[in-house]
């Protein structure tokens, strides 16, 4: 790494991002140490992503900086917690690193300065294997705050955050695939791949009106599945209510099937939109506008064996893939 060693790397280029960060004592000790004040409780997400997997091959180091900690953020968004740290732990590949580094470090201090965050641990290692980034993020909610996977009730409303489906079309276009797209909706749509927006924004809206959250990484139908079997309720979902950019909306112009296209964008995955259950949708939905944030209606929450009934219009759907896993 440019003829630095690890401790050299560590003190030069990570110490310097946790300044400001309480009990990370300039990353010189094995671990932090966190007070919270009284009212608050601890979120913590941790995630790993490895290169030619979750960010492409031989990509720009600053990019992948950026998606490891917003995917990580973006899970303690669903859990209605502030981020204020992270704790970052690395494997360099054997090959190619000394060009990685410092765009690396941009990228992870342009992040922190953005949502306020600073680093407060980790580990540095170097093996055979391809570059991995595990990032462990840590926020703040206020204690008692009622909101998990398996908060839904019967007769809640699900309502999903943005739009869905633009990362699935941008990762096909990052892996040489023609969308048949503009060059500038192409490249929104490769945008919304590489660099999820983490919805923070969200966060005043879901802690009064939502009772259960979830961020659409594996794909909106496999994460809705999750609230439902969470929650143990019946789920019906109209894909005709799910919002798609105008790129998005482009691209299934050009399909010959919208109930395939739409199935296709609904389980495409890194999204990283937020799918609320509430039982004041409109309120939810009026304050999510007021901080900036589109959202829409697309499901309801019913008793019944937890599962998910997928629907375009009146005509019911049986999805062939419900979104990523990784085994």
């Amino acid at each position: 790494m440019s003829g630095e060693g690890e401790f050299e790397f560590i003190a030069s280029r990570l110490a310097p991002l946790s300044e400001g960060a309480p009990g990370a004592a300039g990353l010189k000790d094995d671990g932090a140490l966190i007070d919270l004040d009284p009212g608050e409780t601890l979120s913590v997400t941790t995630d790993t992503l490895i290169e030619g997997r979750h960010f492409p091959e031989g990509g720009d180091p600053e990019l992948a900086a950026r998606k490891a900690l917003r995917v990580n953020l973006s899970d303690l968004a669903a859990m209605g917690a502030r981020p204020f740290g992270y704790c970052l732990n690395i494997a360099w590949p054997g090959e190619g690193v000394s060009a990685r580094p410092e765009p690396f470090v941009r990228g992870l201090l342009a992040e922190q300065q953005r949502y306020g965050v600073r680093l407060m641990g980790g580990d540095t290692t170097r093996g055979p294997g391809p570059w991995t980034i595990a990032v462990t993020a840590f926020g703040r909610r206020p204690a008692g705050l009622s909101l998990r996977r398996a908060g839904a009730r019967p007769g809640d409303s699900l309502i999903v955050t943005g739009t869905v489906g633009d990362a699935v079309l941008g990762l096909e276009a990052l892996q040489g695939g023609d969308l048949g797209l503009s060059r500038g909706d192409t490249a929104y749509l490769v945008a919304r791949s590489l660099t999820p927006e983490p919805r923070l924004p969200a966060l005043a809206a879901m802690r009064r009106h939502a009772r259960a959250a979830i961020d659409v990484s594996d794909g909106l139908l496999a994460d809705a599945r999750h609230l439902a079997t969470a929650s143990d309720l019946r789920l019906d979902i109209d894909l005709g209510a799910v919002p798609a950019s105008a790129p998005a909306q482009a691209w299934m112009a050009k399909q010959q099937d919208e109930a395939t296209a739409r199935l296709r964008l609904a389980a495409g995955g890194d999204d990283y939109e937020l799918l609320l259950a509430t039982a004041e949708p409109e309120a939810l939905i009026a304050e999510l506008a007021r901080a900036g944030l589109p959202a829409a209606l697309i499901g309801r929450f019913e008793k019944g064996a937890p599962q998910v009934t997928v629907r375009l219009g009146e005509t019911e759907l049986t999805p062939d893939d419900w979104g990523f896993t990784h085994f």
